[in-house]
């Protein structure tokens, strides 16, 4: 449940930001309301009480004018930031790292993170990297956790060791569990409109001194652009300070919390600890020179992005959270950082430590099917275990193939045709189309099918989510081809199964024109979605029993309603199941851990869990964004083939 209430208390934290940003604007309007009073008074010379002349006529005015420029400001922001994590990627700079990108620190990045993606059950973020940028510092961006932005700077990449990088992923992974990602995105909507005024008056100052294109003509009215200007911005800065303040009022916090998260999810300090250090004794320290969005950037990031003093920091000090991790962690890294320039070098790495880079990083805790919605959301150590194994598997040169368009649009094809006998293929391999620049090379095909029959029905997901970074490369239009493909295989009256349209759903989900944009609580109580529950559940207990699936289809809904009603004949069909799920999609998330344990009981009725019922969960849970890790290989919970 830890999962879902987190991101039930980050939607109500965005009430606390709301009031925080009507005081702040208050504090503006006020403070413009002054300075006007005071020339008022100057230059009138008949002294108003302030109060009555800012109830007055000009004082209404000045308040409506104030509010509409910081209002418009926010508005313009938050219509710019709609498309999600990505554009915030792209206002900060930032290009994206190709999926079968060969550069050894972008490697790297890409491999740690898809480690900890699949043992967390959140779909592969997409990655950018900010090449300007020699700081060391990172954030994560988007409205929903299986929609997330990475983003890193260049330092980053070539200053720290495999373990910090690791420590760093960790770290920001946490803040997509523990819904901070949206927070984070509506603060920066809201803090344009409060920094709009000072924006302002820098722009009359400059147009006072230099004019048009930095050529001067002297006005008469040059002077009094400056002083407005320069009023203005000492106004702004009580916009920037309240900004501050309320980065700092939310931010702080989460990060010891997102600190104390890496650790257990890495199981070793010393990593997180390690990007810490380096941030503390770097030159570059964590500082964002080369864009212009340092200060809208600031609560968003792993270290801090622009020099605050120490009150109105969005982060605590480094010393603070190495402190909060390990007491001790400071000290040692000092003596081994004495060592190491004594000795002119690290000593060679362990036996041991090499292994532990090469395969990843170690869990916490342990995850059993029958802990249903408790475990969406959570990192584990057999999940991690399983995700290991995984990769290991996988033949020679799969895993880099899915990085690419190519072999990520024919893994595709291949899952929409692997129930399709030789027949079948003959017929509907030629009719494939290409998929924007790929070529559809139907021996390829016919070598991902026997690949999927061979890993058997425990990898499909896992192989898509690795292939999802490329897909999600293609141009629009070759998306929607390679979509519209699938859908065309997949078809009920050619036998398609239900795992089969559940994974045409999840690709849907990440590939659409909504991908990645924010998606609003729409349905306040169970009652306005029941015809979609009784679906979904009656669709569950069909495939989580063999015999009549009346009796278990009712133990599900015994939750939701005291008499379990049928779903109407019309609406027991798959392809309705992702028509409902999107209507399930806008519950708040403290409604959707009873359906999640309600599907968990489905499939757990017969005793146990094969890999396709576990691979429906998953994708169900997918649409529901919530993340669900893998299901290991251990205990009663052994998958078996179908």
């Amino acid at each position: 449940m830890r999962f879902f209430e987190r991101q039930d208390r980050a939607r109500r934290q965005s009430l606390v930001l709301i009031l925080l940003f009507l005081l702040a604007v208050s504090l503006i309007i006020l403070a413009v309301s002054a300075v006007l009073y005071g020339f008022y008074v100057f230059w009138v010379h008949y002294p108003v009480p302030f109060l009555d002349w800012l109830l007055s006529e000009p004082g209404w005015a000045v308040t409506g004018t104030v509010a509409a420029i910081v209002a418009m400001g926010s508005l313009y922001r938050y219509a710019d930031l709609r498309r999600g994590g990505e554009r915030v990627a792209r206002m900060a700079g930032a290009r994206p790292v190709p999926a079968d990108t060969a550069e050894k620190g972008e490697r790297q990045l890409r491999n740690v993170t898809e480690e900890m993606a699949l043992a967390s059950g959140v779909t592969v973020p997409q990655l950018f990297v900010m090449d300007q940028e020699a700081a060391i510092n990172a954030f994560v961006a988007g409205y929903q956790p299986n929609e997330a932005v990475l983003v890193v700077t260049r330092g980053t990449l070539d200053e720290l060791s495999r373990d910090e990088l690791q420590g760093v992923v960790a770290h920001e992974f946490s803040h997509i569990l523990n819904g901070d990602m949206r927070i984070n995105v509506r603060l920066i909507s809201m803090l344009a409109g409060i920094l709009l005024i000072g924006q302002l008056g820098q722009y009359l100052v400059r147009f006072g001194i230099w004019g048009w294109s930095g050529y001067h003509h002297r006005r008469r009215y040059d002077g009094a652009l400056v002083l407005a200007g320069a009023v203005l911005v000492i106004v702004g800065y009580v916009g920037l300070f309240m900004g501050r303040v309320i980065k700092s009022a939310v931010s702080r916090q989460r990060e010891y919390l997102a600190d104390a998260a890496a650790v257990q999810f890495t199981r070793n300090p010393e990593g997180i600890g390690g990007a810490l250090y380096r941030i503390g004794v770097a030159a570059s320290g964590s500082r964002l020179r080369a864009t212009s969005h340092a200060e809208d950037l600031n609560h968003l990031c792993f270290g801090e992005s622009v020099s605050l003093a120490r009150l109105l920091a969005s982060h605590p000090p480094i010393e603070d959270r190495l402190n909060a991790i390990d007491e001790t962690l400071l000290v040692r890294m000092k003596s081994r950082d004495r060592k190491a320039a004594r000795e002119q070098g690290e000593a060679p790495p362990t036996a041991a430590n090499e292994a532990a880079a090469a395969m990843g990083f170690s869990g916490a805790g342990g995850l059993e099917i029958g802990s249903g919605a408790a475990s969406v959301g959570a990192l584990s150590e057999s999940g991690t275990c399983h995700v290991r194994s995984l990769l290991a598997a996988l033949p020679g040169g799969l895993n880099q193939q899915l990085h690419g368009a190519e072999g990520a649009v024919h893994l595709c094809l291949a899952l929409a045709l692997e129930e399709a006998d030789h027949g079948a293929l003959d017929q509907w391999l030629p009719e494939l189309e290409p998929v924007g620049a790929v070529a559809i090379d139907p021996l390829l095909v016919r070598q991902m099918i026997q690949t999927l029959r061979d890993l058997g029905p425990a990898y499909r997901v896992p192989l898509v989510e690795l292939s999802l970074p490329a897909l999600r490369e293609l141009e629009t239009p070759a998306k929607g081809q390679l979509l519209r493909d699938m859908e065309q295989l997949i078809r009920e009256d050619r036998g398609a199964r239900l795992h089969d349209i559940a994974i045409l759903g999840f690709l849907k989900h990440h590939l659409g024109k909504r991908a990645g944009r924010n998606r609003k609580v729409v349905h306040r109580r169970y009652g306005a979605v029941m015809p979609d529950i009784r679906r979904l559940l009656w669709l569950m207990a069909s495939a989580g029993t063999r015999a009549d699936p009346e009796p278990l289809y009712r133990e599900a809904m015994a939750g939701f309603e005291t008499e379990a009603r049928r779903p109407s004949g019309e609406g027991t069909s798959a392809r309705k199941l992702l028509q409902s799920l999107g209507r399930l999609d806008g519950l708040p998330a403290m409604l959707k851990p009873a359906i999640i344990d309600a599907c968990v009981h489905c499939i757990q009725e017969d005793g146990r869990v094969s890999p396709r019922e576990y691979e429906l969960l998953r994708i169900i849970a997918d649409q529901l964004d919530c993340p669900m890790p893998p299901l290991p290989k251990s205990g009663d919970n052994t998958p078996e083939e179908d």
